[in-house]
């Protein structure tokens, strides 16, 4: 779907959804005021007019013993109603029964009236806002005026005068009606005017926000991955804006990542099939012979040919072995299992197995390992294999008569761990290529066998320690590896 099209429908579905509620707003708008408006006009009716029952009450006696004065009272009832047709007169015993009343069409519903409200109008004195009971519409409550009958110093009823009839009721509510639906139309119609165009004016601007930002997205799609969305193209949308960009710097990390490790692996293909060529050409070479000469060999040639053939299949199970390594190495799939442990004892361990491996090339190994060395938290195995190719790349290039030291120290720290020969050494120029993969040094001393991959696997698994290889070599002098692990924080 075209991105333009799918953002016009956006744009008409929120403009849609914003009239919806504005309506929905509108007409909760109405009522509210309908009813706002109606409690208003009643309690302006209380306030002019409730004092009237107590009026009444002033001007006659309306119960003699409890019982209605009816010629009396009613004259006086009927002269009310004349001057204020609206009202409605009622009596009430002291338990809000009706006892007497003059309304218009005698329609009178109810037999009590809640007492409630009358006690709490008269104790105010008429100042507050109280609705009671209407005799002829049980359901509503309307506005009244209320005042005691006493009769020598003893309550004995109570004159209850509804301040809006039925029929009152019924113009007022017609007329008010009428004029609530124009004003609340007028008002409803500006409003929503007001409020649709602004609303309208803000979802173009977010959503020319939003177009800018799918028209990047798009970009990115099609493979502009250096775009990001910029500051000014953000405006309200900039969590949107700013996940994208993280989302767009992770991608690239990753395309990265997998580019790297692309080359990694054809280096991989073109060094495995170089380096293992030469062996499996020897170990070929020399069963060919084996076969072809199998009557005409003297056992001791015999020997030596298969002595060739397993040195080179040691060969051919070490590189393998080691391109095993450091490709899980390269690609995360080792993770330390770091435990504390005396770094002393694994220098033993290792000085120990190379021992008999140093006096067959006539070299002597020094492990000099101070006591009360603090334990270290690493990964034993991982670093027993960083001690062990440091062994074998000394040792590999260390003449015979020479010599190769083990050293320990204690720092602020940690343990620092030192591994020197008497070997031919290594040109400053190379020192800082040494350590990368299947690198390996041009001089004509050092040009030894090997795979180029000791010292990269020793970088790799001390930098999942969070620690780094140092050399120190000067050509003639020979060479000195340490690092540094952690000491145990207990």
């Amino acid at each position: 779907m075209n991105p333009t099209t799918g953002l016009n429908r956006l744009y008409w579905k929120i403009s849609a959804t914003l009239l919806l509620v504005l309506a929905l707003l509108g007409v909760g708008y109405l009522l509210i005021t309908s009813y706002t408006a109606r409690r208003y006009l009643q309690e302006v009716n209380q306030r002019l007019y409730g004092g009237i029952a107590r009026q009444l009450v002033k001007e006659t006696q309306p119960l003699v013993n409890g019982q209605p004065d009816t010629a009396a009272t009613h004259d006086i009832m009927h002269s009310m109603m004349v001057i204020n047709p609206s009202v409605e007169v009622y009596l009430l015993d002291t338990e809000g029964e009706i006892i007497d009343y003059v309304v218009p069409n005698k329609s009178v519903k109810l037999e009590r009236v809640s007492l409630g409200p009358v006690r709490k109008f008269i104790s105010s004195e008429g100042q507050a806002f109280v609705l009671g009971d209407d005799p002829k519409n049980p359901e509503v409550k309307n506005a009244f005026s209320a005042a005691p009958i006493i009769e020598d110093g003893k309550l004995t009823g109570y004159a209850y005068i509804i301040l809006a009839s039925e029929e009152q009721a019924a113009v007022t509510s017609h007329l008010f009606g009428s004029y609530m639906l124009k004003l609340g139309a007028d008002m409803f119609f500006m409003a929503l005017v007001i409020a649709l165009a602004i609303g309208l004016i803000a979802i173009g601007l977010i959503t020319r926000n939003l177009r800018r930002i799918v028209e990047r997205v798009r970009r990115f799609k099609e493979g502009d991955y250096n775009v990001r969305i910029p500051e000014k193209d953000k405006g309200e949308l900039a969590l949107l804006a700013d996940t994208f960009n993280e989302m767009a710097d992770k991608i690239e990390e990753n395309i990265k990542q997998l580019k790297s490790m692309d080359r990694l692996r054809q280096e991989l293909i073109a060094n495995v099939s170089h380096d293992l060529r030469t062996p499996l050409a020897l170990v070929q070479g020399y069963i060919e012979t084996l076969l072809m000469k199998e009557d005409s060999l003297q056992p001791e040639e015999r020997r030596k040919y298969l002595e060739i053939v397993l040195d080179s299949s040691e060969k051919l199970s070490r590189l393998v072995a080691q391109l095993f390594e450091y490709s899980k190495l390269e690609t995360d799939q080792i993770q330390p299992e770091k435990e504390p442990f005396l770094l002393s004892e694994l220098a033993q361990d290792v000085f120990v197995k190379y021992q008999i491996l140093a006096r067959e090339k006539n070299i002597e190994i020094r492990l000099d390992a101070p006591p009360e060395l603090p334990l270290v938290f690493a990964d034993v195995a991982l670093v027993e294999r960083v001690l062990q190719n440091l062994m074998d790349n000394a040792l590999k290039f260390t003449p015979p008569g020479g010599s190769v030291a083990i050293q320990l120290k204690n720092r602020p720290k940690g343990v620092e761990i030192r591994i020197s020969d008497t070997g031919p050494g290594i040109p400053e120029s190379e020192q800082s290529h040494i350590f990368e993969r299947y690198r390996k040094s041009t001089s004509v001393e050092n040009k030894k066998v090997g795979t180029g991959l000791g010292l990269a696997i020793v970088k790799k698994i001390l930098e999942i320690h969070n620690a780094a290889i140092q050399v120190q070599s000067k050509p003639g002098q020979g060479a000195a590896f340490w690092f540094m692990l952690p000491a145990y924080q207990q």
